[in-house]
């Protein structure tokens, strides 16, 4: 009776331990399916859902994202902007040679035209496939319609002649054009010093002409102070004419017009030598001004014609 009873117990053992493995196995299974069953998209990218290989969902936006496990995957696509630059040479309308034409062209993928992008070019492939005959053929057709001369003055408007170009062919095929920019173009040694040079030459025409202007404008100046001074000389003169013709209007109105002037001009000095040429009087011992001698005679009495 005993040893029976410790046989089941040891039996009975068994299949407690088998629970246990099978509910620790389906636990393992349910993480992995869950952890499977979604997909972190970072910001910057947006996510594309396939399905054995075929897209079945797109643009799914940063953050988690669902999908069936072992039936279905989601990638991510980079949609920030991307910048590609290269290194050419072209050629000028007037054969001149851009030795080194150095181009940045700065783009982003068209959310909505994405999946086209994938199933038809790949976004591995964009670069080689759309980016690197496109740019390069653009910027040379375009810098080939201008002289090397007006490249290099208005290296702006072929700029956007090329910014303009590339937008009407990539933008169609899902590409974004956001900026694009001559960075750097160089011609041979001769070109180039006969390009300085005619810029000097252009420099020094430059400050003449504002030389002269400045000469001119001297001139001006003093043509226009002559004709102030002899304006203003000629109404002085008018005053003085006017006023002279008013003393004489005065004059033949008022004989005693001339008495009144010296009393309005004289300044309070007596003369020093009075009276007549025969019998003068002339004041001593200092300034005429007042009464000198008697208090009693006046000092500007003329002696009579007799002598008295």
């Amino acid at each position: 009776m005993q040893k029976f009873s410790t046989e089941s117990k040891e039996g009975g053992s068994q299949p407690k331990w088998g629970v246990i493995a099978i509910v620790v196995l389906v636990i393992l299974a349910v993480i992995i399916v869950v952890f499977n069953s979604f997909t972190v998209v970072n910001e910057g990218f947006i996510g594309v859902k396939y399905q054995f290989g075929k897209i079945v969902g797109q643009n799914l936006s940063a953050g988690l994202n669902f999908h069936i496990p072992f039936i279905e995957e989601i990638q991510q696509v980079d949609t920030r902007e991307q910048v590609y630059p290269v290194t050419t040479d072209a050629y000028t309308s007037d054969t001149q040679t851009v030795d080194t034409l150095m181009l940045k062209l700065n783009y982003c993928y068209d959310a909505s035209k994405l999946p086209e992008i994938i199933r038809t070019i790949g976004v591995n492939n964009v670069e080689s496939k759309l980016l690197v005959p496109n740019v390069a053929k653009i910027s040379k057709d375009e810098i080939g319609k201008v002289k090397a001369e007006d490249l290099v003055q208005n290296r702006s408007s072929v700029q956007n002649a090329i910014y303009n170009s590339l937008k009407e062919t990539l933008e169609p095929q899902g590409i974004v054009v956001t900026a694009f920019a001559i960075e750097n173009l160089s011609f041979d040694d001769a070109f180039e010093q006969s390009i300085q040079a005619k810029v000097i030459a252009a420099q020094d025409a430059l400050k003449m002409q504002n030389k002269t202007a400045e000469k001119e404008e001297e001139a001006r100046q003093k043509v226009i102070a002559a004709q102030a001074e002899a304006d203003s000389q000629k109404i002085k003169a008018d005053a003085e004419a006017y006023a002279i013709e008013a003393v004489q209007k005065q004059l033949t109105q008022s004989p005693n017009y001339i008495e009144y002037m010296k009393i309005m001009n004289w300044d309070g000095t007596l003369p020093q030598a009075i009276g007549t040429d025969v019998n003068p009087f002339i004041a001593l011992g200092g300034s005429a001004s007042g009464n000198t001698g008697n208090p009693s005679t006046p000092a500007n009495t003329t002696p009579s014609g007799n002598g008295q």
